[in-house]
């Protein structure tokens, strides 16, 4: 039996976490079921978009105690490869080239903290709490580092990652970790907003735009940098999307992409 529910249509794929008698946390099965899934996900060219969320009153707790209890006799070559599984998922999570959407239903503790920085999108309920609680447990959160600190910056990293502490959804509004905070019962209808939003877009310049952000972030504005963002607009100007879509709005009509 999948720990998790998968249904697509319309190119939108809506994938939920169904270990809600332990919020959703997650072990070596889930992790591997999840990677292979999201892979799968990201060859097609058909999707849109993703929506993430939990089954239940969490969103994630992280890591499975009885799994963390079994790597503590692993040996630390496989501690090390267990490890490795886990940031493969957050990796091709980060790297799916459409949209990434969090509904982050409830509490997201550890790991789950990172499947919400790895999603383009968070929109998370007002009553949900995040932690990065593994020093709690004598851990460290090395495999989402990197996303949760590309999400909420190293000076917010540098209080969260030490004091293990539990942090509200307004703060993690705050930090930059989710985008918005609504009551439990419009989070459904803030996230199909958010999806006509995106379906309104031409498809191939949402995956441009999300491949934009990766390669510019964080890099010298140069010469080269110049050339390659002037590169892509133009590649884009003269693509079959980019001239259906200037010319539907130089006709005042709605783009062929809105059309499902």
């Amino acid at each position: 039996m999948a720990d998790f529910i998968l249904e697509i249509e319309d190119g939108v794929a809506r994938l939920v976490l169904d270990r809600p008698e332990i919020r959703n946390a997650f072990d070596d099965r889930l992790i591997a079921d999840l990677t292979e899934t999201l892979q799968g996900l990201g060859a097609r060219d058909d999707l849109r978009a993703l929506v993430l969320t939990g089954k239940g009153k969490a969103f994630s707790a992280g890591a499975d105690l009885n799994w963390m209890q079994a790597m503590a006799d692993y040996s630390r070559e496989e501690n090390f490869a267990d490890s490795q599984k886990l940031g493969r998922l957050m990796h091709v999570l980060y790297h799916l080239p459409f949209t990434t959407i969090a509904a982050v239903n409830g509490p997201a503790l550890g790991g789950g903290v990172g499947l919400v920085a790895c999603c383009d999108i968070a929109i998370a309920v007002d009553d949900a709490f995040f932690a990065l609680s593994e020093a709690r447990l004598g851990l460290i959160p090395a495999v989402i580092s990197p996303f949760v600190i590309a999400a909420i910056g190293a000076r917010q990293a540098h209080r969260y990652f030490q004091t293990a502490e539990r942090f509200s959804a307004v703060r993690a509004c705050e930090m930059g970790l989710v985008h918005e905070i609504v009551d439990a019962e419009e989070l459904n209808m803030r996230v199909e907003l958010l999806l006509k939003d995106i379906l309104a877009n031409g498809p191939q310049a949402v995956r441009a735009s999300k491949a934009l952000l990766r390669d510019v972030s964080h890099v010298v504005i140069d010469d080269d940098l110049l050339d390659e963002t002037a590169r892509r607009i133009a590649e884009i100007r003269v693509s079959d999307e980019g001239q259906r879509g200037l010319s539907a709005f130089l006709q005042k009509k709605k783009p062929d992409w809105t059309e499902r």
